[in-house]
């Protein structure tokens, strides 16, 4: 979607009628498509001689050509009544929905009476492809498609409208100018949703499909929040809002019958996947996943993704991971099979290379219960407390941010960011300085008393309260602090005599560094903590070995450009063989990296070379 259009309608107006009369009009008129009997359709034309229509050739002079995926984008895309802003919503293309369409259908039998689904359908994109596919089986008028085999439901009432909207202009676009369609589209939450009292003598949808909305769960509100405890899904961490809808899709959906959607893949090693993982172990259901690892489906969003296609009988997993997206629009692609006995729902799937992968968390002891890891501190407003100073005395540091503080170097301890170590071997060049409102001894860390604060480092106390009003806004206003200058959680506060810093993320093997300073922290970065220098000199040997990264690349999650994860959720169960002493100082000592790996990997008995 260009721009320039989506700038247009967020000038033209919030109103969502005026809107909406603007983009189907827009669709009728670049499609020479009259209007004479369809109720609904009319209400949303604008004539000639309405003031609106000189709007209307303004926007068409931008917008040309506004097909059906140009009206399902613009739909999807613009201004809410909730949100007063261009939503930037997600857009699924029409290739994703065709493909899941198509495998969702090729599974079962079509006939007259097949009833499609999409219990979170925005505005029908789904049911919509859905709709051409049983035309092109069936040959069944579009009408009697919408009125008798689509499904529908969406929380937001513009969405529903539009989903209306769409499936009418679908049967005009098709020579089917009618009064009135009835098209089964509901509103209201999916979370407490019941089909049965909307639906006569329902014994279950056929087909499920669509793309379950993606909320994280610190962005839930309250109401649906306590609605996610009625799923036995959300059983697990702080589920996000995809997550009980695998569980809610499958119980609408009848014996035999299938779900397809297109949804983020993190319940594959996530805590709060752990209690869906369990429940797909359970049920062993007949469940296809064709992940796209770092491919970016959806445009201007950071989402890592999987198409899921569950038949609701007993089989086995399959699983597939696409190189680039044209593969799926080729379907040229193997799966692989798994068994649900294999799979570990407690800590993660393993799902690429499941076998050698199960090898290396079988062997020895898992490296989370060997080390700790650890992330570092979270001011939540590092632009606030971590600076590099322009200047230096005896007495000070010296801050520019907005003026130029001067800050007592009594309050300030050293800092660095492990995640810069992707490119640089060494910490020397990243330390900057850290206002430290805490104490800290060998046992304990304190906030320091306010009134203790503002006596003996007045100057920072100055600094800190210019910058209040901010630091009030973490966590969204909402933040529980000890005290307003408190650092928003107190993780990785305490003096650790042995760690090893490397970064969050890494497109390959990255620099492992050891540091002795009791006092220096970290932040955005991890750390291993050891007992000696020897133990991390070891483990750093192991992390930067050939099989540790096909451990990585094979069970992590992977994030855009070929970067994968290095947090602790995903290296904790990487199995640390039982090496004698005497091979520990070898490991430690050999420098021939090639002989090295060599060596690793014929202790796990496992040749990657």
């Amino acid at each position: 979607m260009r721009k320039e259009i989506l700038k247009y309608l967020n000038e033209y107006s919030y109103n969502t009628l005026k809107i909406d009369r603007l983009i189907v009009s827009s669709f009728l008129y670049s499609n020479k498509i009259s209007v004479i009997y369809n109720e609904l359709i009319l209400k949303y034309k604008i004539n000639e001689d309405e003031k609106e229509y000189q709007v209307l050739r303004e926007f068409l002079s931008i917008h040309k050509k506004v097909g059906f995926e140009a009206l399902i984008e613009l739909f999807e895309y613009v201004i809410s009544p909730v949100d007063k802003i261009v939503t930037g919503a997600v857009f699924t293309p029409n290739y994703i929905r065709e493909s899941i369409i198509s495998d969702t259908f090729n599974t079962i039998e079509i006939d007259l009476e097949t009833k499609v689904c999409d219990p979170a359908c925005g505005c029908a994109g789904f049911l919509f492809s859905a709709a051409i596919e049983i035309n092109k089986r069936t040959g069944r008028r579009y009408k009697d498609i919408i009125e008798q085999n689509l499904f529908g439901l969406d929380i937001q009432p513009y969405s529903a409208h539009r989903s209306q909207i769409l499936l009418n202009l679908l049967a005009l676009y098709n020579k089917e100018d009618v009064p009135i369609i009835k098209s089964n589209i509901f509103l209201g939450n999916a979370l407490n949703f019941d089909w049965n009292k909307v639906l006569s003598d329902f014994v279950g949808f056929d087909i499920i499909v669509g793309n379950p909305p993606y909320v994280c769960s610190r962005n839930i509100d309250k109401q649906t929040l306590g609605l996610l405890d009625n799923w036995n899904v959300c059983s697990t961490g702080h589920p996000d809002l995809y997550i009980p809808f695998f569980e809610l899709g499958l119980h609408f959906l009848r014996d035999n019958g299938v779900l397809g959607f297109i949804t983020v893949n993190s319940f594959y090693k996530s805590v709060n996947g752990r209690a869906l993982r369990r429940y797909f172990q359970e049920n062993k259901y007949d469940f296809r996943i064709i992940d796209f690892g770092d491919i970016q489906i959806f445009k201007n969003k950071s989402t890592y993704t999987c198409i899921c296609l569950i038949q609701k009988t007993k089989g086995n997993l399959q699983y597939t991971k696409l190189k680039n997206d044209k593969q799926l629009v080729k379907s040229s692609f193997l799966f692989q099979s798994i068994k649900y006995g294999s799979l570990n729902w407690e800590d993660g799937w393993n799902l690429q290379n499941s076998k050698l992968i199960n090898k290396l968390e079988s062997t020895g002891r898992p490296l989370g219960k060997s080390f700790k890891t650890r992330n570092g501190i979270a001011t939540l407003k590092n632009n606030i407390f971590v600076f590099n100073p322009i200047d230096e005395d005896d007495d000070f540091f010296y801050l520019q941010n907005g003026k130029v503080y001067p800050i007592e170097r009594g309050i300030c301890t050293e800092i660095v960011n492990p995640n810069k170590l992707t490119k640089l071997d060494s910490i020397e060049s990243i330390r900057q300085q850290a206002i430290l409102p805490y104490s800290r001894d060998e046992n304990k860390v304190e906030l320091i008393n306010e009134d203790v604060f503002k006596l003996n480092f007045p100057n920072a106390y100055a600094y800190l309260t210019d910058k209040k009003t901010i630091l009030a806004k973490r966590d969204k206003g909402n933040g529980n602090y000890e005290k307003w200058f408190a650092y928003g959680r107190n993780q990785s506060l305490e003096k650790y005599n042995f760690k090893m810093f490397f970064p969050h993320i890494t497109p390959d093997i990255p620099n492992f560094v050891i540091n002795q300073e009791k006092e220096l922290l970290f932040y955005n970065g991890l750390a291993l903590i050891g007992e000696s220098e020897r133990e991390l000199s070891f483990i750093k040997k192991i992390m930067s070995s050939r099989l540790f990264w096909f451990y990585i690349t094979n069970s992590s999650k992977p994030y855009g450009s070929g970067y994968f994860s290095l947090s602790r959720n995903y290296i904790k169960n990487f199995g640390i063989y039982d090496f004698s002493e005497e091979e520990i100082d070898s490991i430690i000592n050999e420098q021939d990296k090639n002989k090295l790996n060599r060596f690793i990997e014929s202790k796990y008995e496992i040749e990657l070379s």
